[in-house]
């Protein structure tokens, strides 16, 4: 058996989509029939009963009448909204709700925690393969939500930004402007530490990937990490030790908070 994977449709689709073929194979009515009566293409309505398109209620309609099925198939649609996103890694979520600090090194783009809204959904929406619109929706929903962390005043959070996600220009100038001024906003807040690492300067720790670490209320450490569709939550000592010793390197390598204010408002009056 196949396991479903993170961008599969949703189970919703694959069942009302299966249940009109079965439906259809009962009443002896031909996918052409079925076609014509709802107003699709043929090629539409194949992608509709093998999930990979949505079911829509004009073809459960059409589909319900034809086959007789007395409203059992158009009941379907109650089923057919967004399915909530599930984390990845649900364990890193639980972690990240309680945490009392959270340190932060991002390599490439803005850390998920201080993206606009518009910037999380330029990213989501160019991912390859493509995501379903409603899938690209609650996504940014479910990533909003989880920015609800940062009104919490109890836990410290710690960035440390490598200058390139600073000017990686997602989505165009105007949108990383705003993005920009968001990290400027967000660092006013007196638990959040925000620090950028200029390029330029050879190695450094973090050179090889982006990293979050988590300090849980008890003095447990956690190590995640996510690259390429994988994520990781580790706890063993060693590893959480070391990176440990490498965020503190990087924010002795990184510019101090009023400098990296100072370097975000530069790249902003370039843009």
């Amino acid at each position: 058996m196949r396991m479903r994977g993170i961008d599969d449709p949703p189970v919703a689709w694959s069942y009302c989509g299966d249940q009109c073929k079965l439906w259809r194979g009962l009443a002896g009515v031909s996918r052409e029939q079925l076609a014509a009566e709802s107003h699709y293409t043929v090629e539409t309505v194949r992608s509709m009963e093998t999930g990979r398109r949505a079911p829509t209620r004009q073809l459960l309609e059409a589909a319900d009448h034809l086959c007789g099925a007395k409203g059992l198939l158009v009941a379907g649609l109650r089923f057919m909204g967004p399915e909530p996103v599930k984390p990845q890694v649900p364990e890193y979520v639980a972690a990240e709700a309680v945490a009392i600090a959270m340190h932060v090194f991002e390599l490439a783009l803005i850390p998920g925690l201080l993206q606009t809204e518009e910037y999380m959904r330029e990213l989501i929406q160019s991912r390859i393969p493509p995501h379903p619109e409603e899938k690209v929706e609650s996504s940014v929903a479910y990533r909003m939500k989880r920015q609800e962390r940062l009104s919490d005043r109890e836990p410290v959070f710690n960035f440390v930004i490598y200058e390139p996600a600073l000017r990686t220009m997602l989505g165009g100038r105007g949108l990383m402007k705003r993005q920009l001024q968001r990290l400027l906003d967000v660092s006013e807040r007196r638990n959040v530490f925000i620090q950028v690492l200029p390029a330029g300067q050879g190695y450094f720790p973090g050179i090889t990937g982006s990293f979050t670490l988590l300090e849980s209320p008890e003095g447990q450490q956690y190590v995640y990490v996510e690259c390429q569709g994988t994520a990781q939550l580790d706890s063993d000592g060693t590893r959480t030790s070391t990176t440990a010793k490498r965020f503190s390197m990087l924010r002795m390598q990184a510019l101090n908070e009023e400098e990296s204010r100072r370097f975000i408002r530069e790249i902003m009056e370039e843009l």
